[in-house]
């Protein structure tokens, strides 16, 4: 297959105006500038941010004028494209801390000696009222209230923030001084990618496009997201990630393998005749769950966390050891909150707790402020023991 030909159409859901068009663009051997924004509104990157990072590195492995951009100025508002709820307001210093590890994730996925790194508060810190007014007048509000979530919002008599209005003029914005040719993004972005397009359109008279990739689902088969506590992070334990994979359902293994490794199709074409044969997904699955951690830490790392799970999991082993997690005298020891730094969220902290999937000492707890003890055992979810050391 022609190598743009892969490009445009493994893990793509829609290209605007037309997969064609762009295809016959990217073939004139004209240097296209292409960008992906994320905004730091969290500390951690995941998986399913990992998919359009993926399709950002091929581009840049053809030659192609790549940015990885940073929403440090967007993220002041918070996109609310996929959300059913205002964001709330994060303050500057809250931005500048979630951004410190954003390079060491990416850099899992993207080679940064091909990739520039901008952050968006460069222009859109500088734009005056007058100016703001001005790229305000290229867009409605009836365009905006009209979006799917927006709308059920208001129907439901919920908040809709005033400045939730701006995000997309801003994220066009960022297109516009980009300069840009092709924006890659999620299918949740379209409506702010299209923003780009209009502005481009508008004041440069330049068509540009937008390439949507598909959506990473979680273990529990909605889209990979912070919020509801099915996320893999590019930074989880080798161990961690290939024990999440394991949960993923059977019927999303091929969808997986497209979108989280760098598997070639003809590869994946063979796990796809092993599952069609009836061979035990569980065996297709080990190998998915191996190749995502090798990819993301090493093969090394891959094969102990492997033999772990068969230990642990299938071989219904407790581990030797158990983990010990240390916390500051004076730190919060009530059981929501060092669960939730032991899972990384807080929402699948209160999950576990809710389900019966925390113990203390071996003994069943739902008391989210229960006070926990130096040198206390926790046993979350069915094999991962923790010691709480105290210090």
């Amino acid at each position: 297959m022609d190598k743009i030909e892969e490009i445009l159409t493994r893990g793509v859901a829609n290209i605007i105006p037309g997969k064609k068009e762009l295809f016959g663009k990217l073939h004139s051997q004209k240097k296209f500038n292409i960008y992906f924004g994320i905004d730091p509104t969290s500390t951690k990157i995941h998986l399913g941010h990992a998919v359009p990072l993926r399709k950002l590195n091929e581009f840049a492995k053809l030659g192609h004028n790549v940015t990885f951009l940073i929403g440090d100025f967007t993220a002041l508002i918070g996109d609310t494209s996929d959300k059913d709820s205002e964001r709330p307001a994060l303050t500057k210093g809250e931005i500048e801390e979630n951004f410190k590890t954003y390079k060491k994730q990416a850099e899992k996925v993207l080679d940064f000696s091909k990739i520039k790194i901008r952050f968006n508060s460069e222009w859109l810190k500088k734009l005056s009222f007058e100016e703001i007014l001005k790229l305000m007048q290229h867009f409605s509000a009836g365009d905006f209230v009209g979006r799917e979530l927006i709308k059920k919002r208001l129907n439901d008599n919920k908040r809709v923030g005033l400045h939730e209005l701006l995000y997309p003029v801003m994220q066009g914005y960022d297109s516009f001084m980009l300069d840009t040719d092709l924006q890659i993004g999620g299918t949740d972005q379209t409506f702010n990618m299209q923003a780009g397009r209009t502005l481009i359109k508008d004041l440069k008279s330049k068509e540009s496009f937008v390439l949507t990739t598909l959506i990473l689902e979680g273990a529990d088969g909605r889209k990979m997201s912070k919020a509801w506590g099915n996320t893999i992070w590019l930074d989880d334990t080798a161990p961690d990630i290939y024990r999440k994979v394991m949960a993923v359902p059977d019927e999303y293994i091929l969808n997986y393998f497209l979108l989280a490794t760098n598997l070639s199709a003809a590869e994946i074409k063979k796990h796809e005749d092993r599952l069609g044969k009836g061979e035990n997904p569980i065996n297709v699955k080990k190998e998915l769950a191996f190749q995502i951690v090798k990819e993301l830490h090493n093969e090394k790392l891959a094969n102990s966390a492997q033999k772990e799970f068969e230990k642990v999991v299938q071989n219904k082993e407790l581990p030797k050891k158990s983990e010990t997690l240390t916390i500051k005298v004076g730190d919060s020891v009530r059981v929501i909150d060092v669960i939730s730094r032991i899972t990384k969220s807080r929402s699948e902290g209160k999950r576990l707790l809710e389900q019966d999937g925390v113990s203390v000492d071996d003994n069943v707890t739902k008391d989210l402020d229960l006070e926990l003890k130096n040198n206390q055992v926790l046993k979350i979810g069915k094999r991962r023991l923790v010691k709480l050391v105290v210090k």
